[in-house]
């Protein structure tokens, strides 16, 4: 999905040559992706998942909250959903359940609430002033930052990660060989 991955990518996958293929895609796409090339089952399907250190340590990408960039954690670019547009729109329930839901966040709620709060009167835009707020709702505990639950469930929200992969998986029985594995 990223076009800045997809780059490394074909870099490592230069010495597998005819037995690795990089494409930019969704995990769903792969069935149509197979079909196309003609190809009736594999021996492996290796889907990348979740965010890499050279994305969260990209200020520009709003992954992270170690420095002050655009609200944005989208892996496509080209995508039109921001986090910026998850925590300045979406219904104080809907974030509530996905910091829960996706990131395990007890004071999900309390989040939610401030959230809500703020963006009435100003937008929330940057990694900062979402973390600034999540600290002062959220107690520190064991040396991790108080935002990191509620900036992972911004993250998967955002790029549907989690419904991409159950589609994958959901699929991947037909396309594996005798012998495969996921």
């Amino acid at each position: 999905r990223d076009a800045d991955a997809l780059a490394q990518a074909e870099e490592v996958s230069a010495e597998w040559q005819d037995d690795f293929a990089v494409i930019r895609t969704t995990f769903d796409r792969y069935p149509e992706i197979l079909e196309g090339a003609g190809v009736a089952g594999v021996h492996g399907i290796l889907l990348d998942i979740g965010v890499s250190s050279w994305q969260v340590n990209s200020p520009n990408r709003g992954f992270s909250f170690r420095f002050d960039g655009p609200l944005d954690m989208r892996m496509d670019r080209d995508a039109p959903l921001t986090a910026a547009e998850v925590v300045n729109t979406w219904p104080e329930e809907e974030l509530a359940r996905i910091f829960y839901t996706y990131g395990e966040e007890k004071a999900s709620r309390r989040v939610a609430s401030a959230i809500t709060l703020r963006r009435a009167q100003k937008a929330i835009l940057t990694t900062g002033d979402l973390a600034a707020l999540v600290a002062t709702v959220v107690p520190k505990h064991s040396g991790a930052h108080p935002a990191t639950k509620v900036f992972q469930a911004l993250r998967i929200a955002v790029n549907d990660e989690l419904g991409y992969l159950e589609r994958a998986l959901e699929q991947a029985h037909r396309w594996l060989l005798p012998g495969g594995r996921l």
